[in-house]
Formats: C-alpha cells, sequence, structure tokens
C-alpha cells in the first residue's frame, strides 16, 4: 500500500469522528476538552486496526454491532439532551460545554473507530507495515477531530445561542444514521 493510499484510507476513517466532532464542538468544548477528545479518538484509531489484525472476523463482527449500536445511543442520548436544554431555556442552556465521563469517552472512541477495526482485519491478510499503518491511522483521525471540534466552536460562537440546539440535531442525526 502506498503513502498516498495509506493518507487516504486514513482519512476516510476519520470522517465519523470529524461530523461528530462538529457537533459537539456547536454544543461547546474547553481546549482540555479538545485535546482530551482528540487524543482519545487518535489512540482508538491505532488500537483498534492493531485489534482488529489481532482478532478473528466473528468476534469483531460481533462486538463491532453491538459497540455501534452503544455509542449511537449515547450520541442520541447527547443530542436529545442539548436540544431538551435549549428548548425549555433556564439554567441548563447556561452550561456552555458538554461534558463526557471517562465511559463516555471510551464510548465515543469505540463507537467512531468501529470501522478501524474492520480495516485491521483487511491489513492482516495484506503485507503492510501494520505500526505504520495504524499510527498514520490514528494521527489522521485524531487531526481531524481536532479539527472538526475547532470548527464546531468557532461556527457555535458565531451562531450563538442557538448552536446547542443545532449541534443537539447534529448528535441525535449521527447516532440515528449509526443504529439503522
Amino acid at each position: 500500500m502506498s503513502f498516498a493510499a495509506l493518507i487516504i484510507l486514513a482519512a476516510a476513517l476519520g470522517t465519523d469522528a470529524f461530523s461528530l466532532c462538529v457537533g459537539i464542538g456547536l454544543a461547546g468544548v474547553t481546549r482540555r476538552q479538545m485535546l482530551i477528545i482528540s487524543v482519545t479518538v487518535l489512540v482508538f484509531h491505532i488500537f483498534m486496526p492493531l485489534a482488529g489484525w489481532f482478532a478473528g472476523e466473528f468476534a469483531g463482527s460481533k462486538l463491532g454491532r453491538a459497540a455501534s449500536v452503544i455509542g449511537a445511543l449515547l450520541l442520541v442520548y447527547l443530542g436529545a439532551r442539548m436540544i431538551w436544554a435549549t428548548m425549555r431555556g433556564g439554567r441548563d442552556t447556561e452550561i456552555k460545554t458538554v461534558n463526557f465521563t471517562t465511559w463516555g469517552l471510551v464510548l465515543l472512541g469505540t463507537s467512531v473507530s468501529m470501522d478501524a477495526l474492520s480495516v485491521g482485519f483487511t491489513l492482516g491478510a495484506r503485507q503492510v507495515n501494520l505500526l505504520l499503518t495504524a499510527g498514520t491511522i490514528g494521527i489522521v483521525a485524531g487531526a481531524m477531530t481536532a479539527s472538526g471540534l475547532i470548527l464546531g466552536r468557532f461556527v457555535g460562537s458565531w451562531v450563538g445561542g442557538r448552536a446547542q440546539l443545532l449541534g443537539g440535531a447534529i448528535l441525535v442525526g449521527i447516532g440515528a444514521k449509526l443504529i439503522f
């Protein structure tokens, strides 16, 4: 696999994280949260191809669907909560950032990197430098995550108070798409 093909593959794998993080950024994130989320996605995008390479396809397909559904439900929940807070008015709309627990970060990282697990199965059958490939996928996905968060945060500050409503709608939409 050429390095150009690897970069294209990595960018394709990072698009889920980018689009999801635009929605999260719209809801509001601090710089610290941006760093934590970006590093989480980077690590998962390195780990998942390696895990896929070492795991069997049967186990990966069973885990992949369950993790995708759980991650999608988390996104729907977060998005619905943001929409509810915006529509309700009151003190919840004054919260300008989304808070992720450790478990939430694990589910986020898992849900956006499940396609990288599948790629790992394929990489196991090909003659590739697995560490270079997984590292490149992780770095590109981490950069795309940070870009999505920055874009969402910028647009959120520009749009104003309705950014949380838009971000919630994006998260619900992405979560619903992942379920179906």
